[in-house]
């Protein structure tokens, strides 16, 4: 059995091969019916004709219905007429399952086509979406897999809020009250002791009633953490994992890019170093360049780093955001008062943070400030407070939202369309 891809090519001419997939459109044209298969690789025109099948069996071929699933055996021949400048002659056949009429079709409402998710991921498009996105997160863990890091897990059921108590998620843990993960980042700085450089790839999740094209419930999150590194030296390792995975959509998905229709171009452009842009410097950049209306201290949410994004085709650094705009761990920077040694990376066309990072506190007693300017209490953290008693060190890290990166490298207009089904403050279903 071979996968349709195999036999798009010169050295299959004349052979006889089987491949089995489904229906993806069809068409009859007198004693002929043009049959164009999909499997996961790809697409073929397959061509039933009398010449090598009798009434009966053109009468059924003639008759199927879009995404039934068959088998068939037949010769490639070339033709450049062809969807794929390849066909397949039709000898014999098995059909799996004939559909009654498949219910998704090019002019039905977004919230039907959402409704039924599991039907239109089936698409083209949205299979290119997909394998695309799987070369993302496998460029994710191989670059640092490349560069000396161990990938860990943590734990799904927490205690303690990462980012803030208002977006939490609070379930029932036999018995007892406890928030689904906003992070990793807590548990990966516990592993850096032992093993200094580890990153995760796991979902995360944030109660937070967004209705953005660029926010979900439960999203996946790639996560990295490193003893010894400065807020340089985790930029540094970003840029250059951008720039990887990236690459790698390009060597392995240029075909998948050309049917979501994506200029493969806009992605070469993406090159390591990216710029760095202090915050207090790229609010006065927006409003003498880019005409916007922004004060120190403002924070950047969607509407924003669209706004200033857009004048930008790679990838920035925002560093020095002003200390009441980031959370509690983040190390002040003690050259610039007031300010955080911290980072986002913007996606450029309007896209947007798609990475958060910084070094992280590994005094005692500043942590400890920290949390008291913050109104939390120690004793809820007292296990990443315990960090900071035993051999504590410099160390920094970041969080990547991959659905945010994969619409970023697609090109899409919503971050639903990167992940199979998507959960937002809206949606649950299927």
């Amino acid at each position: 059995m071979e996968k349709i891809h195999d036999i798009l090519s010169d050295k299959f001419i004349n052979s006889e091969v089987e491949i089995r997939g489904w229906v993806y459109r069809i068409r009859s044209s007198g004693k002929i019916t043009f049959i164009i298969l999909r499997d996961s690789s790809g697409i073929i025109q397959c061509v039933a004709s009398s010449d090598n099948l009798n009434e009966d069996q053109m009468r059924e071929l003639s008759s199927m219905t879009v995404e039934s699933s068959m088998e068939v055996s037949g010769t490639v021949r070339k033709d450049d007429r062809a969807i794929t400048g390849y066909e397949l002659a039709i000898k014999s056949y098995k059909i799996y399952e004939r559909n009654e009429n498949f219910p998704i079709t090019k002019d039905l409402g977004e919230e039907f086509l959402l409704d039924n998710r599991h039907l239109w991921i089936r698409s083209r498009e949205f299979t290119s979406v997909l394998k695309i996105r799987s070369t993302v997160f496998k460029a994710f863990a191989d670059f640092f897999y490349n560069n000396s890091y161990y990938q860990v897990q943590a734990p799904m059921f927490v205690s303690t809020a990462t980012e803030g108590g208002s977006t939490l998620f609070t379930v029932d843990y036999f018995g007892e009250k406890v928030n689904l993960t906003q992070s990793s980042q807590f548990y990966l700085e516990t592993l850096i002791y032992s093993l200094e450089k580890v990153f995760t790839i796991a979902p995360s999740f944030r109660a937070e009633k967004s209705r953005t094209r660029r926010h979900l419930a439960e999203y996946w999150h790639a996560e990295g953490e490193a003893a010894w590194y400065s807020n340089e030296d985790m930029m540094k390792d970003e840029e250059k994992l951008i720039e990887y995975i990236v690459n790698e959509v390009i060597k392995n998905n240029s075909e998948d890019l050309n049917i979501i229709g994506r200029d493969i171009n806009v992605l070469k452009k993406i090159r390591a170093p990216f710029e760095r842009i202090k915050y207090r410097d790229l609010i006065e950049m927006a409003n003498k360049k880019f005409g916007m209306d922004l004060k120190y201290g403002d924070d950047l949410g969607a509407d924003e780093e669209y706004n200033i994004m857009i004048h930008f085709d790679r990838p920035i650094f925002v560093t020095n955001y002003p200390e009441e705009l980031k959370t509690f761990y983040h190390k002040p920077d003690p050259e610039n008062p007031g300010e955080i040694l911290c980072h986002d990376m913007l996606a450029p066309e309007g896209y947007g943070e798609v990475i958060g990072g910084g070094e992280r506190i590994y005094d005692l007693n500043e942590l400890l400030d920290r949390l008291k300017k913050n109104n939390l209490n120690p004793e809820d953290y007292y296990w990443y407070v315990d960090l900071r008693k035993y051999g504590s060190i410099p160390h920094s890290g970041f969080g990547l939202g991959l659905d945010r990166l994969v619409t970023w490298i697609c090109g899409l207009k919503n971050i639903r369309d990167s992940i199979p089904y998507p959960r937002t403050v809206r949606r649950v279903k299927p």
